[in-house]
């Protein structure tokens, strides 16, 4: 896959990832969306898992193949993500409903890293000099559609991850 084919696809899944999230977030408000909701909590963990997957993938692509040498909050994003790939995908296969309580916190230090790591690359005046002069947290190798960022796709895949595990922990009946 070339360099701009592997942009464009992974961030369309971004994008995707993201709508997902905010659907999910605001699906309790109405009626559709809590029929809809229901009938996503039983695959939520998988597709808890599936995010965090290909969005592991997608940063060892990034970094391995085409070469993108990761920032320090990069790292952090990391840090948090590759972990949930593994502890979602135990927790899908054990039918575990607790997972939210142990890969919710992760998820969502990631999610607020990543939104940092978004907002600097947009106003690199609000970076408080902890990154590194190689490879700046406020310059993104890309920007795809004009927004679309690898700290932007971090941040949709986390917010996907956290919206169906608080979806998967939801107790309501159907």
């Amino acid at each position: 896959m070339t360099f701009d084919a592997g942009v464009r696809f992974f961030s369309l899944l971004a994008l995707v990832a993201g709508a997902s999230a905010v659907l999910l977030a605001f699906a309790g408000y109405v009626p559709v969306g809590r029929r809809f909701a229901s009938e996503v909590r039983d695959v939520a963990p998988w597709l808890a898992w599936l995010v965090a997957a290909v969005s592991t993938a997608g940063s060892l692509w990034f970094s391995e193949s085409q070469h993108l040498e990761p920032c320090r909050l990069c790292w952090f994003q990391r840090i948090a993500m590759y972990p949930l790939a593994v502890i979602l995908l135990v927790a899908a296969i054990r039918r575990d409903r607790d997972v939210r309580w142990y890969a919710g916190p992760l998820a969502g230090i990631g999610l607020l890293v990543s939104t940092y790591h978004y907002v600097i690359e947009w106003r690199p005046s609000l970076e408080a000099g902890s990154c590194d002069v190689d490879v700046p947290c406020t310059v993104p190798y890309f920007r795809e559609f004009g927004f679309v960022s690898l700290a932007f796709m971090a941040m949709c895949g986390f917010a996907a991850i956290l919206a169906l595990l608080l979806l998967t922990g939801s107790r309501r009946s159907r």
